[in-house]
């Protein structure tokens, strides 16, 4: 059993990294180079780049500023939220460089801006009804995203408690110090990101449960919540350390935001599954579905498939106030983001925004967001739908309309640029998502990865072609020498592509990984985008220094109970190694004692599949039965199946070795693997 008791500990760090992945923490393996020479100062192409965005952008409209501070009342006095045994959490002080009013050279002065603006933080009241005494109030900078508060008769509901525990927390207890002890009437997810509702156990208890408190969400709320960052866990957690900047230092050489907020908190996630009475789901006959709640009126309008699979939109007539969740936001958003996901429909997003526009902006007197600072005034709000909706339904057509001339993807993204009365709004420019990966992404889910060339069909692999490239070009030395000319005549994207040859055709050639580095940090100091800058800055930081030794905080418990076995089992299913498992056929019966359902799982053909929930084979290998809860806990590691069975959790008919078998074939995934290096 030590075999089986191995891959169940290896099993749960696999799926502890799923859970987790916007979450890790990371700390950096130095591989010999010089730290006191990096990160560098902006080069001079960079500082001219830099300073022509300043002549660019309307610098002089400042009402943001004025926005993002009004209806403030109270903040935490050091910005810092600790958690167990004191750990940091949320650390606002590490920004306290943003202080200075113009952007260094290594900063994009657009980018320095919305920094600067994100740096809000604390208690702010969004809008309140005189006759009732009530309002609706967020809870900015204590996470990624915010937590808005809508007071009822008797409580308060909760829309979007963060990303951790610790923080929802913190944010309930500045709004209790100023507003009274409320209690929690409900909690609303507007959609199926963890940073949403990854801190609901901080402001909800299991007897606020008993007592009746609602979870309400969209229609494929949970199956989004708990499969998206699964399937593809491990990949997304590693990609997720560039697209957020995790473990690089918060400064003008550094981090200095995540473009829709200052980073990822770094606590314990939860979840709490919404009761079935409270899924949101579209009516028959109306576009929005009507909800009451400590009578408060709240009417639901269904985004599937735009920001996130899983989203809603919420109007509340009484405060006339609209919450966009994250369909509309002070940026340009992803259609398909840089730490992976499904590809998102652009066209679905500006058509859910049509109809916002249509349904709510007549009445409306104020608009919030699960990200950054509200908008208010009709006439405001009704110019911010309208372009935001025009932004998604130009790059959607625009893309269309030059992938129809024959453009490749690559060809697109370098010639579609936006119109002047779009590209002059600050809420449109590319704080995260950007108008050249998302041009991308609306060619990649009209046509995928493959741009008919049939070059392109089959090429050589990364080390394999880079190899060949340098043998064509001559030594590296020589490439080397031209590619350090184009460096100093700014031509820093050409000598990106150019070293990253060199790099995987000689991983050691330590000066090509310099060069390369380099290279990507002027890109880095020059991007508008957060997301693009901490990829380029995370890049530079690992040809330097190698992969990062990572670490992860506890694991969502709640995140594997409130998978569907389906979905379990289509997890375990990604996690067989396919050619270790050739030639083997397992059959084993599963029959669980709390749920009622029944499953067969068969390994045959190397495939993983399964049959349920009342299905059982009279020719399987064995038949455990057991409680979901038993194999959850089996699952996080906290029990082994040679005690489940010793202590009669599990009972066993038939062959236990074919279980043990199949546990063996189950492997864990290197989320340390190379990027910029072979």
């Amino acid at each position: 059993m030590q075999s089986e008791l191995k891959t169940r500990t290896e099993m749960k760090q696999t799926f502890l990294w799923a859970c987790c992945l916007l979450w890790i923490t990371c700390a950096t393996q130095t591989m010999g180079a010089d730290k006191e020479s990096w990160p560098k100062d902006a080069e001079p192409a960079t500082m001219a780049a830099n300073a022509e965005v300043l002549q660019e952008l309307p610098f002089w409209n400042t009402e943001d500023f004025d926005d993002a501070q009004r209806g403030f009342i109270a903040t935490l006095p050091e910005g810092t939220i600790y958690g167990d045994e004191g750990k940091v959490v949320w650390d606002l002080e590490a920004y306290g460089f943003l202080s200075a009013p113009e952007a260094p050279p290594t900063v994009n002065p657009s980018l320095w801006r919305q920094a600067q603006l994100n740096m809000n933080n604390g208690l702010f009241e969004i809008t309140t009804d005189v006759i009732r005494d009530r309002g609706i109030y967020q809870v900015r900078g204590f996470d990624l995203a915010s937590m808005m508060i809508v007071e009822g008769d008797t409580g308060v509901i909760l829309i979007d408690p963060m990303s951790s525990v610790e923080t929802a927390r913190a944010a309930l207890d500045l709004y209790r110090q100023h507003r009274g002890n409320r209690p929690v009437k409900a909690v609303i997810y507007t959609h199926s990101h963890a940073d949403h509702f990854g801190g609901v156990r901080g402001v909800v208890s299991e007897d606020d449960l008993n007592n009746g408190v609602k979870i309400i969400a969209p229609d494929g709320f949970l199956e989004h919540a708990v499969s998206e960052n699964v399937f593809a866990g491990a990949a997304m957690g590693r990609r997720s350390a560039y697209h957020f900047g995790f473990y690089l230092n918060r400064g003008p050489r550094g981090q200095v935001d995540a473009g829709l907020g200052k980073a990822n908190s770094m606590g314990q996630i939860s979840l709490i599954a919404p009761q079935p009475e409270n899924v949101i789901t579209k009516p028959e006959t109306a576009l929005v579905e009507i909800r009451e709640v400590d009578n408060v009126e709240m009417h639901f309008l269904l985004a599937s498939d735009t920001e996130a699979p899983a989203e809603m939109l919420i109007w509340f007539p009484e405060f006339s106030a609209l919450c966009a969740a994250e369909d509309m936001n002070h940026l340009n958003h992803n259609l398909l983001t840089l730490r992976g996901a499904q590809v998102r429909s652009a066209r679905n997003w500006w058509k859910i925004i049509n109809q916002t526009l249509d349904l709510f902006s007549s009445e409306a007197e104020v608009m919030f967001f699960a990200h950054t600072w509200p908008v208010w005034g009709q006439e405001k709000i009704v110019t911010f739908m309208k372009k935001q909706r025009d932004l998604y339904k130009y790059v959607h057509d625009q893309s269309l309309h030059l992938l129809n001339q024959g453009y490749t993807m690559v060809e697109i993204a370098e010639m579609i640029q936006l119109p002047e009365s779009l590209a002059q709004e600050w809420f449109n420019r590319d704080y995260y998502g950007t108008l050249n990966h998302n041009a991308k992404a609306v060619y990649q889910r009209y046509l995928g990865w493959y741009d008919s060339n049939p070059a392109n069909l089959h090429p050589l692999p990364p080390e394999q072609s880079a190899r060949k490239f340098l043998e064509y070009m001559g030594s590296s030395s020589a490439v080397m020498a031209k590619a350090r000319q184009a460096f100093r005549d700014g031509e820093y994207r050409w000598v990106a592509q150019i070293m990253n040859l060199v790099v995987f055709a000689e991983p050691d050639n330590r000066a090509a990984r310099e060069l390369q580095a380099d290279a990507l940090e002027q890109l880095g100091y020059q991007a508008e985008s957060a997301s693009w800058r901490n990829n380029y800055l995370v890049g530079a930081s690992e040809l330097r220094t190698g992969v990062p030794i990572t670490g992860q905080t506890s694991g969502s418990s709640d995140t594997l109970r409130e998978m569907t076995l389906d979905l379990l089992f289509d997890y375990w299913g990604i996690l067989l190694n396919g050619p270790k498992a050739d030639g083997k056929f397992i059959v084993l019966n599963w029959d669980f004692t709390d749920t009622g359902e029944q499953y067969v799982l068969t390994l045959e053909n190397s495939a993983l599949t399964y049959s349920g929930p009342d299905r059982q084979s009279a020719e399987a290998d064995a038949t455990l039965r057991l409680a979901r809860t038993t194999l959850d806990e089996i699952n996080l590691g906290n029990l082994t199946l040679k005690d489940a069975v010793g202590r009669g959790l599990v009972q066993v008919t038939g062959n236990p070795a074919k279980l043990v078998e199949l546990l063996g074939l189950l492997e864990r995934f290197d989320v340390g693997f190379n990027i910029v290096t072979p």
